[in-house]
């Protein structure tokens, strides 16, 4: 994971962006991970939280995309979703609407979420909404945290 981190690193913010795009998505990635270990290294934490929020929204429109277009059944067994995640997102979701993107950024049943998302059509507005204020604030949450480690 060191090569890929460094990787990165040499791409700068959009090197971020591509991290969080792939975050976003169903592949398993540390986009937190990667934004502090970006701005220990000097980089300017607003830009790195716009690249970071642009591309962990992108992966979870890309997301939302597959569950809309594709069948549940190829999820479970071309993205490793667990039906358990799956279940409880769901559950989650009843009732609640597309606003319950807000809720993409949690780990584990995040990826679920915006699957769900447009496996049931939710409003797509409503959804990129949603999600991008959650993982913007997420992104606020880490940049101030490291910000108490790593002053600017």
């Amino acid at each position: 994971m060191g090569t890929f981190f460094d990787f990165l690193n040499s791409w700068g913010y959009w090197g971020m962006f591509v991290g969080a795009l792939l975050a976003g998505s169903f592949i398993p990635f540390s986009s937190e991970a990667l934004l502090v270990t970006f701005i220990a290294a000097g980089l300017k934490p607003w830009e790195l939280l716009i690249y970071a929020s642009l591309g962990n929204v992108g992966g979870s429109m890309l997301n939302y995309g597959i569950g809309r277009f594709g069948k549940m059944e190829w999820t479970m067994k071309y993205l490793h979703a667990k039906p358990k995640n799956l279940g409880k997102a769901r559950k989650i979701m009843s009732g609640r609407g597309a606003w319950i993107g807000f809720f993409a950024f949690l780990p584990f049943i995040g990826t679920s979420i915006t699957i769900l998302l447009g496996y049931m059509r939710a409003n797509p507005a409503i959804s990129v909404t949603s999600i991008t204020i959650g993982k913007v604030l997420r992104y606020v949450v880490i940049v101030y945290g490291a910000a108490l480690i790593f002053p600017w």
